[in-house]
């Protein structure tokens, strides 16, 4: 697919993962859109920032709109996403929605905004990110039920676009040190000491190890490889991790 546009749509580029994966395409030579709370501070003439909450699906309706009359958007990284952190008994059905919205809605427009462009060249790249607390972890309710469920959407759209040259995958890093990473665990301290020496490969994750994982399914010469899960997470997914 040497002759595949390379236009990126990331979500959440404005810092941490986003950020690290928008440096990484851009590198690559994508043209690439960031679409996030707030500008990405990238100094790159193929660098577009759009701002949007993409917790409001009406906003999201119109960005992703504006985005394909703007651009031929054939791969598509979702990466933004919000903890809401909190134990059983005080879990709100509002948090649940927020996050239904934003890590399975938001994909789900984007998706189908870039469908057109992407079945007319017969090329697409989808990736998601979920998390490793997919299966499972204490406080994360909404977040876990949503990112789980970006597992089983990613699936079901590998198999009814693979006949079409496009692939779906999902990256789900572990522990990774970014600001929302240290909104639970305070930078320095004890606590995040013992959870980098409870991770098998002893250390935390950086941004730069799950933006070359998401690199590797958004490779058009990846073609052969769709519906998968990559865990990028230090080894915690066959272990056991407590924050």
């Amino acid at each position: 697919m040497s002759d595949a546009p390379k236009t990126a749509v990331v979500t959440g580029g404005s810092a941490g993962i986003g950020k690290a994966i928008c440096l990484d395409l851009l590198e690559q030579g994508y043209e690439v859109v960031s679409l996030a709370r707030r500008k990405a501070e990238i100094d790159h003439p193929k660098l577009h920032s759009i701002e949007v909450d993409l917790a409001d699906r009406a906003a999201t309706a119109a960005v992703a709109k504006e985005l394909v009359s703007r651009f031929e958007v054939t791969t598509v990284v979702h990466n933004a996403g919000v903890i809401r952190a909190a134990l059983l008994p005080e879990v709100q059905l509002s948090d649940l929605d927020a996050l239904v919205d934003l890590h399975l809605g938001c994909a789900i427009q984007l998706v189908q905004a870039a469908l057109p462009a992407m079945r007319a060249r017969r090329f697409g790249r989808v990736v998601l990110l979920s998390s490793r607390a997919a299966l499972g972890l204490a406080t994360r309710t909404s977040y876990s039920a949503t990112k789980a469920g970006m597992l089983g959407m990613a699936r079901t759209w590998a198999l009814e676009l693979a006949p079409e040259g496009i692939t779906v995958n999902v990256v789900a890093p572990g522990p990774i040190r970014t600001d929302m990473f240290y909104d639970v665990v305070e930078a320095g301290s004890e606590k995040e000491r013992a959870l980098a020496a409870s991770v098998p490969v002893r250390r935390l994750g950086e941004s730069a190890d799950v933006a070359r994982a998401v690199r590797f399914f958004a490779d058009p010469a990846n073609s052969f490889v769709t519906g998968q899960v990559l865990y990028v997470c230090g080894g915690t997914s066959v272990g056991s991790l407590a924050l």
